[in-house]
C-alpha cells in the first residue's frame, strides 16, 4: 500500500469539498469492528508492533488488520486469536459483518473482500493470568 493513497468518497460538482479518507482509518474502523465481536480474543499484529506495544508505546487500533486498495474495490484482511470454546466459523462470519456494516455506516465505502485469518486460539485469559501473578502462584 503506497503512503499518499486516499479514498475518494465524492466527486459531485454540487458538493462543497472533497471527502479523502486515509487507508489508515480504514484499519483502525475494521480493527475496533473486529476486536467488539464476541468470541475475538485479541487482534494480531506484526513482530515490530508487538515490541513497540510492549516497550510502553500506545497501543494501535489499527493492529491486526491490513487494507489493500484495488482497482476492483478495497479487500480487508483481519488477523485475529479466537477464544478457546468458541465456534470459528460463527465467530468469523460476525467479523466479516461487523466490518462491513461499521465501514458502510460511518464513511460509506462497500468493501470487496473482508478476509479473517485465525492465527491462534487463546486458552486462558490476560486476567487470570495477571491475578496469578500477583497472587504470587
Amino acid at each position: 500500500m503506497k503512503e499518499n493513497q486516499l479514498i475518494h468518497l465524492s466527486e459531485d460538482k454540487d458538493d462543497l469539498g472533497k471527502v479523502e479518507i486515509s487507508p489508515e482509518v480504514i484499519e483502525v474502523i475494521a480493527g475496533l469492528a473486529a476486536s467488539e465481536v464476541e468470541g475475538v480474543a485479541t487482534m494480531r499484529g506484526n513482530f515490530a508492533s508487538g515490541v513497540a506495544e510492549r516497550l510502553g508505546r500506545k497501543q494501535t487500533h489499527s493492529k491486526g488488520v491490513k487494507v489493500e486498495l484495488k482497482e476492483d474495490g478495497i479487500n480487508v484482511d483481519t488477523f485475529v486469536l479466537i477464544k478457546y470454546g468458541v465456534s470459528i466459523p460463527e465467530v468469523g462470519k460476525k467479523i466479516q459483518e461487523n466490518i462491513s456494516q461499521t465501514l458502510q455506516n460511518m464513511t460509506s465505502i462497500q468493501l470487496n473482500e473482508v478476509n479473517v485469518h485465525v492465527v491462534g486460539v487463546q486458552l486462558e485469559q490476560p486476567e487470570k493470568d495477571q491475578e496469578k501473578k500477583e497472587q504470587g502462584v
